[in-house]
This record gives C-alpha cells, structure tokens and sequence, in this order.
C-alpha cells in the first residue's frame, strides 16, 4: 500500500486495527478489552485520567486522546544560539484597548540560558561564557527592538 493511499484511508474513515483498538477520525485512539476478560476489573470501579489525555475506564476500555499540534504552540521563540547559550523571548501576547489590538510589551520577558557540560571544567567554562556572553551582548546592540532591563 502506498502512502498517500494510507493518508486517504485515515482522512476518509476511521481505521479498526483489530477487534480491540480503534483510530477514530478526529485522531484519538479507543482500546476495548477482549470480551473473555469481562470480568476483571482494571481501576478501583471510578473512570481514571491519567496525563497527557489518557481515560482508563473500571472495565479496562481506554480512551487516548490526540496530541494537539499547534494548539497554543511553544512559549519562547529562539531569537539568537550560540554553541553553549540560547537567547529566548516569550511569545508576543496580543490584547485589545479601547477597540485596537495592541500587543501587551510588558509581559513580554527576553531570556538568556547557558548550559555547559560538567566535563569542562571551571576554566574552560568560564572563558567559553565570557565568549558567549559577548556575542550575545552584540547580539542585543543589533536589535531593531528595544531591550528593557530590569
């Protein structure tokens, strides 16, 4: 089967793998125990949730939910990298006042990390941060947008 045969069939129908597990159309997964272990009891007879969209049911049918992709998206934008540092600022956050949409700059925040490996050593990481530390200071000198220190 070729794959955009396989990616018509999902986006046409829902896909039974087996008797037991069941890919629904809208992305999420239903798992029905086999009909010999009626009997058995899975949580303590209440519906469990578990992280990351997972539903256990008393009688052992499970509900997994999809992931949503793009729903809020990631909370920083990478603005600058170097080898050991990154230079991260919190996604624009956009409000109305008074009928226009304005973006809200004071919660925006700007982040500098570094992480070095423990292997490296004090001198080495200390000379390689004031490196990194510099180029990213000229990094901020070169940006269009003001950066407020606080």
């Amino acid at each position: 089967m070729s794959k955009e045969k396989f990616q018509e069939q999902i986006l046409q129908d829902a896909v039974q793998m087996d008797a037991s597990v069941n890919f629904q159309l809208n992305g999420n997964m239903l798992i029905v125990p086999c009909p010999w272990e009626d009997d058995k009891q899975v949580t303590n007879g209440n519906r469990v949730k578990y992280r990351a969209g997972i539903e256990v049911d008393a009688d052992g049918r499970t509900r997994v939910k999809r992931y949503n992709v793009g729903k809020n998206g990631p909370m920083h934008d990478t603005l600058y990298e170097t080898p050991h540092g990154a230079v991260k600022m919190t996604r624009p956050i956009y409000g109305t006042s008074h009928g226009k949409r304005q973006r809200r700059m004071d919660q925006e925040y700007v982040y500098v990390t570094f992480k070095f490996p423990k292997k490296y050593g004090l001198a080495l990481t200390k000379a390689l941060y004031e490196e990194e530390a510099d180029e990213i200071m000229s990094y901020f000198k070169t940006r269009k947008e003001e950066t407020i220190w606080k």
